[in-house]
């Protein structure tokens, strides 16, 4: 690991910042191709109803692993707050305590999404006709979850150290192997969305192996041992971090959850619209993602070293870098989304019905830019209870009641129901810089007692 790379305490932010996190794009792009890749090949080589399985089964997916990514932002901030502490010898028990906690999530998730797949299907009110593989889609990456799980955490801890190359490789041959299992298993053998599942699954396993061979061949700045793999003194403190944005991207995913099912209410060809532009939704979302997890890592190294001032300018830095990209990503989105959707389906009502909630969505392009670089911010600095806390007032208070109210007007359209995306963007926006003055002053006059 080139140590220099991986100190962000000095040299210039930009630069840094950015040598950072293009692999950590990298790694998305590629996250985002081979699940894309799932709903392409089953929508050229399968069934409408088969698209629909993977729409609303991979709708299920992502809340595991969206839930799981925020969780294990607790480790890779402690890793790089020691780091930046100088504290290297403490990291061996948060990466031992981790795998512990890690794999009692994993046993958890299998035997929900296993033994509940069906329930789940119809909870999501997957249309009719889509049901049985819908809850075929859902039980087969339960069955998986252990590698979902597995590659996550070892991609929070590598994170956490500075690197974020090593994920992209992790990431680079499960793309490939899902490539190919999509190819054989639905082009080839018309397994349609139980192909896809399972390509899915053996592509996360293999990159599991090909990460765990990877680390135990690198040099790290850290020992472990047996005897950190237990509930140690660490475990609270990465639990303290991870927990709250577990909980508030759970509820956000949720809502989402909640959102796919009021588009289900409005038909087959409406699933599979949306379903479609969920997946051109995720790559217009890769550059604000990718900075809310750099400057995480980027922002807890400078405040473990004490340099706050340096962690300040991290974040204007991520807002204007983001900013740059999404007016790119907005125009496209808004005037060639129907072009994008048919990458992905080559029926025509599907196509139409992914362009107009894409309308509605475009904006978002933009506002998510800022807001995520906000998120990253004070994650950076442990803020993690403020970050739940804005989260929840977007997601119960604003996108749902928004995007429910718009679904159930008469001339209800998935245009209107995207434009909940960007409105509780927007007050979470407004509530963030509201928190970043009022914590600023915190910092700046602390109570008497904390001076003591």
């Amino acid at each position: 690991m080139n140590n220099d790379k991986a100190d962000f305490t000095q040299g210039s932010i930009l630069k840094k910042l950015i040598a950072f996190m293009i692999p950590v794009l990298g790694a998305l792009i590629l996250q985002a191709a081979y699940g894309a890749v799932d709903l392409l090949v089953v929508g050229r080589f399968g069934s409408t109803s088969g698209l629909s399985a993977v729409s609303t089964g991979s709708q299920v997916l992502n809340l595991v692993t969206f839930v799981v990514i925020q969780f294990a932002m607790g480790i890779t901030v402690l890793i790089a707050r020691y780091l930046g502490e100088k504290k290297p010898q403490q990291i061996g028990a948060v990466v031992g305590g981790a795998s512990i906690v890690f794999t009692l999530i994993s046993a958890v998730l299998f035997v929900v999404m296993v033994f509940f797949a069906r329930p789940i299907a119809i909870l999501m009110q997957a249309p009719e006709e889509a049901v049985d593989l819908t809850a075929s889609y859902i039980r087969i990456c339960g069955g998986g979850i252990f590698f979902i799980v597995a590659y996550n955490l070892l991609s929070a801890i590598f994170r956490g150290l500075g690197d974020s190359q090593s994920p992209l490789l992790f990431v680079l041959v499960a793309c490939i192997v899902n490539v190919i299992g999509d190819l054989a298993l639905v082009a080839g053998l018309h397994m349609d969305a139980v192909g896809a599942a399972i390509a899915t699954i053996s592509a996360q396993a293999l990159s599991v192996v090909f990460a765990i061979l990877l680390l135990i061949k690198k040099t790290l700045p850290f020992t472990i041992t047996r005897h950190d793999f237990r509930f140690n003194t660490q475990c609270p403190k990465f639990l303290s971090i991870g927990l709250p944005l577990a909980l508030q991207e759970f509820l956000t995913q949720l809502s989402f959850l909640a959102l796919c099912a009021f588009v289900n209410r409005l038909g087959l060809e409406a699933s599979s619209g949306y379903g479609v532009a969920c997946k051109i939704v995720n790559f217009a979302m890769l550059v604000p993602s990718a900075l809310m997890q750099s400057m995480a890592s980027f922002v807890s190294q400078n405040v473990g070293a004490g340099k706050v001032k340096r962690a300040k300018h991290t974040l204007f830095t991520g807002i204007g870098v983001g900013l740059c990209v999404g007016c790119i990503v907005f125009t496209l989105v808004l005037l060639k989304g129907d072009i994008l959707s048919g990458f992905f389906s080559t029926d025509a009502a599907v196509i139409q019905n992914s362009y107009d909630y894409l309308k509605g969505f475009a904006l978002e392009s933009i506002v998510t830019a800022v807001l995520f670089s906000m998120i990253g911010y004070f994650n950076g600095n442990n803020q993690t209870l403020w970050v739940m806390t804005q989260g929840l007032i977007q997601t119960l208070l604003v996108r749902l009641p928004l995007a429910y109210f718009m679904s159930i007007q008469p001339d209800a359209s998935l245009t209107k129901i995207g434009l909940a995306a960007p409105v509780s963007t927007i007050v979470g926006i407004v509530l963030n810089i509201g928190y970043y003055i009022y914590w600023t002053r915190k910092q700046q006059h602390p109570p008497v007692e904390e001076i003591i």
